[in-house]
């Protein structure tokens, strides 16, 4: 076969120096060739086979390591090491040790991270509360299967599954195991693939199995009467919203918003938390915590500590005297995560293609898919009882003259003949009579085979029901739903969650707010980016402020302790603040350096600052190029209380002003050619995208820039008539000559 020329330099369109250094000679590829034959297999395997579960509520990696510990006889018996497990599951992944053990200890019962284990486990296994306990090495814990993983392989022998080669076909494997109950929502499972991820919260073993059973006797059975809303393994209070859980289990997305549980030790005046939200950890908790007393935002904290013991999760919150435990865990709530969100995606694949579906499809599928494990169950007990059957009616041929089968098989020369010649002396085919032939001599007595032959009009009887029902679908769900009603009953547990309800919230709402005083001040915003709070009575003993060499006040507001402050930056972020977040200071201060105190990227400068107490009015932007956008106000307002948000305002071009209004107004805009031009708002048309890139205003040709903006005011030029246009854009007017000796301040906001 002849060698592909090779492609040179020139031809591949490659400069002279993309030649890299060990690696020969570089060929360019189309980009949509990498993708099809690199890409999209590595994220077809990523989805297939590693990172979403099937209907069973397994990914792959799980799967092959419950199957080798029920293969090495651990649903029984004492447990084995670990690292044991773990060399005996790599015949069936190859990934490496570390990602088998590390599987293992998500499903174990030390880890905590399940409602219903599938791993007895002994030894440290770390917690999944916890990020600082990590687990111990392999060669140090044991484990075995947890009772309820029998349910999972229960008959897995009797062809209720399709089996496969492993990866060097040496063994084979379940591509899916026969599990008794709906697995896929008893436990979570979050998995992040390429272009799209699962997160399927855990519910109440007892509550799916009631569910289940009421769908299959009822197909439109109003789930959320009996499946009340998820069931953490961390356990927290549920907020219960009726609307958003149907939604999920409908579509099989939204959220769930959970709550710690905490009780007040009066005698120590300390809040001791107990659950936690399984979406986070007792060190991220702290982690908040201690910075919002650090930053002056939480004074009713003195101390705050983690107290994990032998008893299990406990964070102890020490309070200063005097505070209301349940006014300050409402705060926590909103701004820690105390209180977090599970936000649902119920991505699954079935038959081989991943499909969000909502609980009622998830059961029907999961229902389908076990009427399917049943009827094969069926259908090979109902083949070995036939071929039995088969055997018996041969046996009991026999009966009629066992001294004339003692005579056939001793008056045959060749041994391979016996077969033969028992099939003609008693009219029987090869199977019967081969079963004949293996019988022992210490069986060929009546009474033996007599015994043996009882068994027929048994077998008859079961053969019979089997095959009823394999012809009758009701029988089939009628066995599911035994084995649901066993599986409840032996394994079902009260809720470790309990149910949040909206009328309990409401009427804690209002003390949820944070308790900031509020007395007048008046801020202070300077060009060089600080910030100064000064109370009235501060400032009249010293008005002469303290700057930075070179700075100046650019901004001067009076206003309260408790409004809220947007801090523009130059690179079209705004950063959220209150003024209350700063602490009051002199005039003789420097003040606050704004980037450093919100914790602005590197290179980052805050350049406005708006103050607002209901988010109402315009943001006014003026660009360089002439361009003037006004958004609304609300735009900036949110529910999640976010400190920053990026895309502020549009990046296209350099900011040449910002003003916040209340109303619309004119403002007199200049460009570097000494044009200016009046222009009121209220031809400017608001918009709610935070980022856009507004309207031509003002025309500026060549290199010429807008340069400054300024509220105008009656009285600020001799003839403003001049100034104003009927249409927008405009090129605006050269000053006049009794304007051009005017000095206007640019810089002032």
């Amino acid at each position: 076969m002849p060698r592909k020329p090779k492609t040179s330099r020139a031809e591949s369109g490659l400069p002279d120096n993309a030649h890299i250094a060990g690696a020969g000679l570089v060929e360019s590829q189309p980009i949509t060739q990498t993708l099809e034959s690199n890409f999209m297999p590595y994220a077809m395997s990523v989805i297939m086979s590693r990172a979403i579960p099937e209907i069973d509520g397994f990914k792959p990696s799980h799967r092959k390591l419950l199957y080798t510990m029920y293969k090495m006889g651990l649903l029984t018996g004492p447990r084995t090491k670990s690292a044991n497990i773990v060399g005996q599951t790599m015949k069936f992944n190859p990934h490496g040790d570390a990602a088998i053990y590390e599987t293992m200890v998500r499903l174990s019962r030390g880890y905590q991270a399940l409602l219903h284990p599938y791993v007895d486990s002994k030894g440290n296994f770390g917690r999944a509360y916890s990020s600082d306990m990590e687990y111990a090495a392999a060669r140090y814990t044991e484990a075995k299967l947890d009772p309820i993983a029998a349910e999972l392989f229960a008959d897995i022998d009797k062809d209720t599954v399709d089996f496969v080669d492993n990866y060097d076909a040496t063994l084979t494997e379940p591509t899916l195991l026969p599990v008794g109950f709906p697995s896929i929502l008893v436990n979570n499972n979050i998995g992040i693939a390429v272009g799209m991820a699962c997160a399927v919260c855990s519910f109440n073993l007892r509550e799916v199995c009631e569910t289940t059973i009421a769908l299959i006797k009822k197909p439109d059975h109003d789930i959320a009467a009996t499946l009340k809303a998820p069931d953490f393994p961390g356990g927290g209070l549920v907020v219960y919203n009726r609307a958003e859980l149907e939604n999920i289990y409908e579509t099989g997305r939204g959220s769930v918003k959970v709550r710690a549980v905490y009780t007040y030790d009066k005698a120590a005046n300390c809040i001791d938390v107990t659950e936690i939200p399984s979406t986070t950890t007792v060190e991220a908790i702290i982690a908040k915590l201690t910075e919002l007393v650090k930053n002056g935002r939480v004074k009713e904290v003195s101390d705050v500590r983690n107290e994990i013991g032998l008893k299990g999760l406990k964070i102890t919150i020490d309070l200063k005297r005097g505070v209301d435990p349940d006014k300050l865990m409402n705060r926590l709530f909103a701004i820690t995560p105390l209180e977090d969100s599970f936000s649902c995606n119920f991505n699954v694949l079935i038959a081989g293609a991943p499909q969000v579906l909502g609980v009622r499809r998830l059961l029907e599928e999961w229902t389908a898919f076990r009427t399917e494990c049943v009827r094969r169950r069926v259908y090979f007990d109902l083949q070995k009882a036939k071929d039995k059957l088969h055997l018996l009616r041969g046996l009991a041929k026999i009966l009629l003259d066992i001294d004339k089968a003692i005579a056939i098989v001793r008056g045959t020369e060749e041994e391979a003949e016996v077969v033969p010649n028992l099939m003609i002396g008693f009219g029987i085919d090869e199977v019967q009579a081969e079963y004949v032939a293996e019988i022992r001599l210490r069986h060929l007595n009546r009474e033996y085979i007599l015994k043996r032959t009882e068994e027929i009009a048994s077998l008859e009887k079961t053969i019979d029901e089997l095959e009823s029902i394999l012809k009758n679908p009701a029988k089939v769900k009628g066995i599911i739903i035994d084995e649901l009603q066993r599986i409840m009953k032996k394994y079902g547990q009260e809720r470790r969650s309990q149910l949040l309800y909206a009328a309990d919230i409401e009427e804690s709402a209002a003390e949820a707010e944070e308790e900031v005083p509020d007395y007048p001040c008046t801020l202070f915003f300077t060009a060089g980016g600080y910030f100064k709070k000064i109370t009235p009575q501060s400032l009249r003993m010293a008005a002469e402020q303290k700057l930075k060499e070179g700075d100046r006040v650019i901004q001067t507001v009076e206003a309260g302790n408790s409004r809220e402050l947007l801090f523009f930056s130059d690179k079209g972020t705004v950063y959220k603040a209150r003024a209350n977040d700063f602490a009051d200071t002199k005039a003789s201060a420097m003040g606050d350096f704004v980037a450093t105190k919100l914790g602005f990227d590197e290179g980052e400068s805050a350049v406005y600052m708006a103050v607002t107490t209901d988010f109402t009015g315009y943001m006014l932007f003026f660009f360089a190029n002439g361009k003037a956008a006004k958004v609304e106000m609300s735009t900036y307002a949110t529910k999640q209380n976010r400190r920053k948000l990026i895309g502020a305002y549009s990046d296209k071009s350099p900011a040449a002003a910002i003003f916040h209004i209340q109303q619309d107004r004119e403002f007199m805009l200049e460009s570097t050619s000494g044009r200016r031009l009046i222009v009121h708002t209220g031809a400017i048309s608001p918009k709610t995208t935070r980022n856009t890139i507004g309207v031509q205003a003002l025309s500026v040709k060549g290199q010429h820039r807008l340069k400054g903006v300024i509220p105008f005011e009656e009285g600020m030029v001799a003839k403003s008539n001049r100034y104003r246009t009927k249409s927008l854009p405009a090129a605006g007017s050269l000053p006049s000559q009794e304007d051009i000796g005017e000095q206007i301040n640019w810089d002032k906001l």
